[in-house]
């Protein structure tokens, strides 16, 4: 298991010059300043650039992060709770303020908030469906909690986002098809504005970090 700080990020630099360009592997100096055996993979599309990374979202010094909601947006668990507890009551407060003005948020929906007293500046929280056998249009209602949340963030000039891996805790998700469903949404996104410089995709896990990996190889698009 790879250290915290050493952990591997896999970078993906999009241009203008083509809507889908992949470059080989090569080596990647970790945060800890040691070099691992670490692959970049470099992907263009638009503007942005697309990054997989493990770690903790709570941490990440985008313009924004997303949270895995629940439609209450009181809180919860997961993600959910991390965010609250690393953001403090400010966040809390404008959600109260969302929900008295708007009610509860529906599945694949968005809405923003301060970050309060995290290093990004807003919080776009984010309602995933619940897995139910993939049947009730989960597949739909997920791209669309990616799909709002990027629609919201360049409605607010946001310049650099980082997603967790929605609906796939409690929610059931099965990851393998929600990372599908995500990196297909985001880079649909990507192809057609051009005001987003950076998206990320933060796992918590090696192990959903082994599931996102392959989709950044152009076999798998």
């Amino acid at each position: 298991m790879l250290p915290q700080a050493g952990i591997c990020t896999f970078l993906l630099y999009l241009s203008r010059t083509s809507p889908l360009d992949y470059e080989r592997p090569s080596l990647h100096s970790g945060w800890d300043g040691n070099t691992t055996s670490c692959v970049m993979e470099k992907l263009r599309i638009g503007n942005a650039t697309l990054v997989l990374k493990q770690g903790d979202i709570t941490l990440e010094d985008t313009d924004a992060i997303v949270n895995a909601a629940n439609s209450s947006l009181m809180g919860g668990g997961g993600v959910d709770g991390a965010i609250h507890r690393a953001g403090g009551p400010k966040i809390l407060e404008e959600c109260k303020t969302i929900r008295r003005e708007r009610g509860e948020l529906p599945t694949g929906e968005a809405a923003l908030t301060t970050g309060g007293n995290l290093k990004a500046k807003y919080v776009i929280h984010a309602v995933g469906p619940v897995w139910h056998g993939g049947a009730q249009n989960e597949d739909r209602l997920l791209g669309n909690v990616y799909r709002n949340s990027l629609l919201l963030a360049t409605k607010h000039r946001i310049a650099a986002i980082a997603f967790p891996s929605i609906s796939t805790g409690i929610y059931g998700f099965p990851i393998e098809r929600a990372s599908r469903v995500a990196f297909k949404t985001v880079s649909d996104f990507l192809a057609t504005h051009n005001q987003l410089k950076e998206v990320r995709f933060i796992v918590f896990s090696e192990n959903d970090y082994a599931v996102y990996a392959p989709l950044f190889t152009s076999n798998n698009m």
